[in-house]
C-alpha cells in the first residue's frame, strides 16, 4: 500500500534511484496504491550526469509493494521492499532495463515494462 509521502526504490536504469509519492493518479480520493497503479512522485535521489534530475516531478508505475497482495486463486504475494518504474504519458517506460522480479498484474496496461523485467512472478 503506498500513499502520499510513501519514499520508493527506481526499479529501472533510467537515472533516478529514489523516488517519494507525491499524488496517486485515478480517483481523486484514493488513499491508498497497489501493484499496476500509476502515481505521481517527485525523485529524491538521482545519478548525477543524467537525464533525470532531482527534485524533478515524473509519473511511475508501481512494480513492488511490501503489502502483500491476494490473486483469485489465493496465492499471497510480498515483496521485501516498494518499488516503481517511471514511465513517460504514454505509458512507456523511460529506461531500457528493469531490475529485480515483477508481478504478471501489469500485463494488461503495461505489456513493454514486462517485456523488459528478468523475472516474471
Amino acid at each position: 500500500m503506498i500513499q502520499p509521502q510513501t519514499h520508493l526504490n527506481v526499479a529501472d536504469n533510467s537515472g533516478a534511484r529514489k523516488l517519494m509519492c507525491i499524488r496517486i493518479i485515478g480517483a481523486s480520493n484514493r488513499r491508498y496504491a497497489r501493484i499496476g497503479d500509476v502515481i505521481v512522485a517527485v525523485i529524491k535521489k538521482a545519478i548525477p550526469s543524467t537525464r533525470l534530475e532531482r527534485s524533478e516531478v515524473i509519473r511511475a508505475v508501481i512494480v513492488r509493494t511490501c503489502k502483500e497482495l491476494k490473486r483469485d486463486n489465493g496465492l499471497l504475494i510480498r515483496y521485501d521492499d516498494n518499488a516503481a518504474v517511471i514511465i513517460n504519458q504514454k505509458g512507456d517506460p523511460k529506461g531500457s532495463r528493469v531490475f529485480g522480479a515483477i508481478a504478471l498484474e501489469l500485463k494488461k496496461n503495461f505489456p513493454k515494462i514486462l517485456s523488459l523485467a528478468p523475472e516474471v512472478l
